[in-house]
């Protein structure tokens, strides 16, 4: 009888237990290296994540730098000009100080009743010796009661104590300086060389005619009663009654002139002047006379009538404004 063989114990056995071994160290293989990929691959991006923080730090980090510097900047700036501030504080300072203690004598000068009313009073005063000086000035031309007003509103001013009006003085020293280097007042002057003509007119000579010369021939002298010969262009009157109205006439003329100079009426005193010399011309023959006389009415036409005086009332409006101010 013939024994069955094991099949365990067959060659093919040891051959299939070879090849599971082999798969399974493969997979293990695969597995350890795809494991290992994964771990490199994970450090890779954590790398790189680390790297990019890194640079959004640097940058932030610059970026706080540059904030910081300017920021250094401008508190650099801020302490200059805080420094500045303070000189000018300080200034301002010793300024207000000085103001403080003037405003203290100010106030304590104000305080009196009777010093104030006192200082009102000589206000009034000051204003009206400046109004009157004005008017005399420009309304009656008198220029030295005019000084004497301003040299009394000088010396009513300087009673007053207040710092507010010395300016006021310095202004009315100005206009009394003004007021002084007028010399004599222009309408005056001129009514005065009106008056000195016309008292020279009475002067004027009779011009000689030729019948009544001595040396003359006979047949003049003796038909001098009917005849009397004269250049045809010449107007000098001869006879009594038209030297009479000549002078008149020059008399009139010359009265029209000082009413126009009374009223500063500039174009009618010329006018008249200018007549006045058409009538000169009927009084005196042509010669060295005739010409000095028509030379000082040309002169006397010339002279103003009004005072230029640029500062004349700004004493008083001054005064006026810081009453009001007041």
């Amino acid at each position: 009888m013939s024994a069955t063989p094991d099949p365990t114990l067959s060659p093919a056995a040891p051959r299939r237990s070879r090849g599971w071994a082999w798969l399974l160290l493969v997979l293990l293989v695969a597995a350890a290296g795809g494991y290992g990929w994964m771990q490199w691959q994970a450090r890779s991006d954590r790398e790189r994540e680390a790297a990019l923080d890194a640079d959004q730090r640097v940058e932030a980090l610059q970026g706080r730098i540059d904030a910081i510097r300017r920021d250094q900047r401008a508190q650099l700036q801020r302490l200059q000009q805080a420094d500045a501030t303070n000189r000018v504080l300080r200034d301002e300072l010793l300024g207000i100080g000085q103001r403080a203690a003037l405003i203290e004598d100010t106030v304590s000068k104000l305080a009196d009743p009777d010093l104030h009313g006192a200082q009102a009073l000589r206000l009034d005063e000051t204003e009206l010796l400046l109004s009157l000086g004005q008017q005399r000035l420009l309304i009656a031309g008198d220029l030295e009661g005019a000084r004497r007003a301003y040299a009394l509103a000088g010396h009513v001013l300087d009673g007053v104590v207040d710092p507010a009006y010395l300016s006021l003085r310095q202004t009315l020293q100005q206009e009394r300086a003004g007021i002084e280097a007028l010399g004599t007042e222009p309408r005056v002057r001129a009514m005065a060389e009106l008056d000195a003509l016309a008292q020279t007119i009475t002067a004027a000579p009779v011009e000689p005619t030729a019948t009544s010369t001595p040396d003359a021939p006979w047949w003049r002298r003796a038909f001098a009663g009917l005849i009397d010969v004269r250049p045809s262009d010449r107007a000098v009157a001869v006879q009594p009654a038209d030297r009479i109205a000549a002078a008149a006439g020059l008399q009139l003329e010359i009265s029209l002139a000082r009413a126009a100079a009374e009223r500063r009426d500039e174009a009618g005193f010329r006018a008249a002047l200018q007549r006045a010399e058409t009538w000169m011309a009927r009084l005196w023959p042509e010669s060295p006379t005739l010409h000095e006389q028509r030379a000082r009415l040309r002169a006397i036409a010339t002279r103003p009538l009004s005072l230029t005086l640029p500062t004349l009332g700004s004493t008083l409006q001054q005064l006026r404004q810081l009453r009001t101010a007041h």
